[in-house]
């Protein structure tokens, strides 16, 4: 055993506001073990919370200084101090990638002091110690490398905005992740909104709130929107199964859970194990800049989760009042906006910083957005005005609520928790524990509660023509006060959906998420008769929900070559990294036939597809080929049937299916298309997948595989880089298979098989910068160390005890 054993002791440290809340932890001495293990894993011991988020503070930097730092630049509004006004954030992140200058004016205006102080006072007292040890363990790492008592970090560490934190500081990072489903948005829009008296050369054409418009002239109305992209990009989301006793043969449950996340930036995960003898022993991730654990298990059950249909957002339109821009009418009556002076200090060329000011508003719904970018006649008018709502902007309880998960005993106290709490913010939930033969969805979150009755009263024309743009999302006339949002009896929060109109299913046989809405969790059971804001129903699913669902089938009817019909997690490792491409599994037969029956000019891309395995791995030679035909197929153009059969949904997991006669032409042109961009670029149209898509770290290239959502792969890998660039690293923007977890409870102790795909560190000098992409690149699956003795056995187990 490469054991090392360090200790680490310092008297005082700069950390912010850092004053107990805690009784009796206050006076103690902090301390903390971090025993890392393989692929450098943090295991934190502490004897008090505060001690816990001490560890996990320290380790955090230790792996990812430059990131955090970075991010938490944007949470407290200063990227245009450093970076100048107009550059974007080093990677995308869930507000997607804004200018500096408008991240900064957001994330003042929504994450205000009023705001934080409101957030912390409504948290337990274990979960300020968290927070208040992260900050102190985060700091005292700062302080050891800017004193040249800790090494790496050559990219950040002498650099001015790598400094302490404060408390406030990890609990805006916090709260701005929850907002991730609904301000996060419509960050630009927050942020540039100003009354009609300072944007005077805007036209305003729109009708007021409450003009009557002809159904044909409100269909006129032009909305150029890109698709609410949670992120700002197609792809963000996850796949989740669990498999109750019917599956495994077992009186317990079995869990799989892959977020399809950030490679890199501040949302990116990071691995951890939490442990405080008799109070919570976790292992999972945690996003960088804060302490608590999202996804992951303890000895007593497992979860994970996937990103929710379900709109946490809503407008309101107003009429302003004519004589007095920065206010609104409502029922008649004049009711000013709440107006936020924010200075921004704004770096310019010269190297000297100048303040940047702007008056930002909110009604009493919420922020004042300009919706000018999608159509010139939504912006900010004299005629108009648009609020948006977050749901989780009061939404103070999902952290309580994922660290209660983290100590669950049970399924049955698992559930207890998300009922009591109703917090997700905006992702579904998926379960599994030891002994309980059955497992657990829902997507039982903070939801905004719009009802039928109310829509019909309150939606206004400029409502119904921004369906399209914004699917689900209630657009209420703000002009009229009872067009409120409604609370239920056993709603949590005030405008949200109390837990027993939201959909879940407890199961014995699987459940399964993909990103599609809760109506096909488990395909032989169809949850029906929920409220619309929360996802469509009888609606076609996507290519890979549909994969999904369609291995489980052959699984369960001993159809996919694994031998036998049981679900273990044996079998899970190999299937869930398979590599298929279920839009060449429907339609390359076809193609083949039909599209490659004569042009001569695509006589080597035909045998090119011919030869190809029809699957994404680092060796398949076609998936490039397919790939860039795909990108050439408007999909989305009404007028273009891909398919012969048309979705049924009676047989929502087999349609649609089949080539559509009349999209030969089409196909074939998008080929020709596809081979002009690869000769274009010098890729040669029989590239392997791994020749393009690949991680490179010092100076050693890993082969990856797998492909984008839209082609309707399980394993997911997408690079934001084009393929006309020739290479499609995936060290840049990439999202895909991030904490891959599989969890059974089969022996005494849990056992765990994961991968952290980017690996742990950001660090190009760390050991922990690429290692785990190797074993994620070689498919192979690291069995976790849980128990204690697991630990203390492991091979590459080195300790470090910190002291303060």
């Amino acid at each position: 055993m490469g054991l090392v054993v360090g200790t680490l002791a310092l008297v005082a440290c700069g950390s912010g506001n850092v004053g107990s809340d805690t009784p009796g932890e206050e006076s103690e001495v902090l301390e903390a073990q971090v025993r890392r293990t393989s692929f450098g894993i943090p295991h934190v011991k502490a004897q008090n919370w505060q001690g816990l988020g001490y560890g996990v503070g320290y380790a955090q930097a230790a792996d990812n200084l430059c990131t955090i730092a970075n991010g938490m630049l944007t949470y407290r509004g200063e990227r245009s101090r450093f970076f100048g006004a107009q550059a974007l954030p080093p990677a995308d992140s869930t507000i997607g990638d804004p200018s500096n200058l408008e991240s900064d004016f957001y994330h003042r205006h929504v994450l205000g002091d009023a705001r934080i102080d409101a957030l912390k006072s409504a948290q337990s007292q274990e979960l300020r110690a968290l927070v208040r040890g992260y900050t102190i363990g985060f700091n005292r790492y700062v302080v050891d490398i800017k004193a040249g008592n800790a090494k790496g970090h050559e990219a950040c560490a002498s650099e001015p905005w790598v400094r302490a934190l404060d408390e406030d500081d990890v609990w805006r990072r916090m709260h701005a992740f929850t907002l991730a489903g609904g301000y996060a948005y419509l960050v630009s829009a927050i942020a540039r909104a100003q009354p009609p008296e300072a944007e005077s050369q805007r036209i305003a054409t729109a009708p007021v709130a409450n003009e009557s418009l002809p159904q044909r002239q409100a269909k006129q109305t032009a909305v150029d929107s890109k698709p609410l992209h949670f992120g700002g990009h197609a792809g963000i989301g996850s796949n989740a199964y669990a498999f109750g006793g019917e599956a495994t043969g077992t009186s317990s449950g079995l869990l799989f859970g892959n977020p399809h996340w950030y490679w890199r930036g501040p949302d990116r995960f990071y691995q951890q194990q939490m442990t405080l003898d008799g109070q919570i022993d976790v292992s999972g991730v945690a996003v960088l800049g804060q302490p608590v654990m999202l996804i992951g298990f303890n000895n007593q059950v497992a979860w994970s989760h996937t990103v929710s249909t379900a709109r946490r957002f809503g407008l309101y339109q107003y009429t302003p009042d004519p004589q007095n821009p920065a206010a609104v009418l409502i029922d008649g009556k004049s009711i000013p906006l709440e107006a936020t002076p924010i200075a921004v200090e704004v770096l310019q060329g010269t190297g000297e910083r100048v303040p940047v000011t702007r008056t930002l508003y909110r009604s009493a719904q919420g922020p004042m957005i300009d919706l000018g970018e999608m159509d010139a006649s939504l912006g900010w008018s004299q005629q108009m005005a648009f609020a948006i709502r977050d749901v989780n902007e009061d939404n103070y309880r999902s952290y309580q609520n994922w660290l209660d998960w983290a100590r669950a005993d049970s399924l049955k106290a698992f559930i207890a928790a998300q009922v009591q709490h109703t917090a997700m913010p905006w992702v579904n939930t998926i379960a599994a524990a030891r002994g309980d033969a059955q497992v657990w969805y829902a997507d039982m979150g903070n939801i905004p509660n719009v009802s039928e009755e109310t829509l019909s009263l309150c939606r206004t024309p400029i409502g119904e023509a921004l369906a399209e743009a914004l699917p689900a999302v209630p657009v209420l006339n703000g002009s009229q006060s009872e067009c409120q949002w409604q609370t239920d009896p056993d709603s949590v929060q005030a405008g949200s959906i109390g837990a027993s109109r939201l959909p879940a299913m407890r199961e014995g046989r699987y459940v399964a998420n993909m990103n599609d809405s809760f109506w096909l969790t488990n395909p032989e059971r169809p949850l029906e008769g929920y409220p619309a804001i929360v996802g469509f129903e009888q609606e076609e699913q996507s290519l890979r929900t549909r994969l999904g669902h369609t291995m489980v089938r052959e699984r369960l009817e001993g159809a996919d070559g694994y031998g036998g019909r049981l679900v273990t997690s044996a079998v899970l490792q190999q299937l869930v990294l398979n590599n298929r491409n279920f839009s060449a599994e429907l339609l390359l037969p076809d193609v083949l036939a039909q599209v490659c029956d004569s042009p001569s000019d695509l006589v080597f891309a035909c045998e090119v597809l011919g030869a190809w395995d029809g699957r994404g791995e680092a060796d398949s030679r076609g998936a490039i080929l397919w790939q860039a035909m795909w990108a050439h197929l408007d999909l989305e153009d009404a007028d273009f049937e891909l398919f012969a059969e048309p979705f049924d949904p009676a047989r929502p997991i087999d349609t649609p299916s089949g080539l559509n006669a009349d999209a030969v032409d089409t196909i074939r042109a998008a080929l020709r298309q596809a081979v002009e961009v690869l000769n274009h670029a010098g890729i040669p149209l029989n590239a392997a997948k791994g020749e393009l898509l690949f991680s490179e770290r010092g100076g050693e290239r890993t082969a990856l595989y797998g492909g984008c959502d839209n082609e309707g792969y399980f394993t997911i890998l997408c690079s934001q880089t084009p393929l006309e660039s020739g290479s499609q690293s995936v060290d840049e923007d990439a999202h895909g298979n991030s904490y891959m977890q599989i969890v059974d409870f089969n022996e005494a102790n849990v056992q765990a098989f994961t991968m952290l795909s980017f690996s742990q560190s950001d660090d190009p000098a760390s050991p922990h910068a690429s290692d785990y992409t190797r074993a994620y690149a070689a498919k192979l699956w690291h069995r976790v160390p849980f128990a204690e003795a697991d630990i203390l056995a492991d091979p590459q187990l080195s300790v470090i005890s910190l002291r303060q």
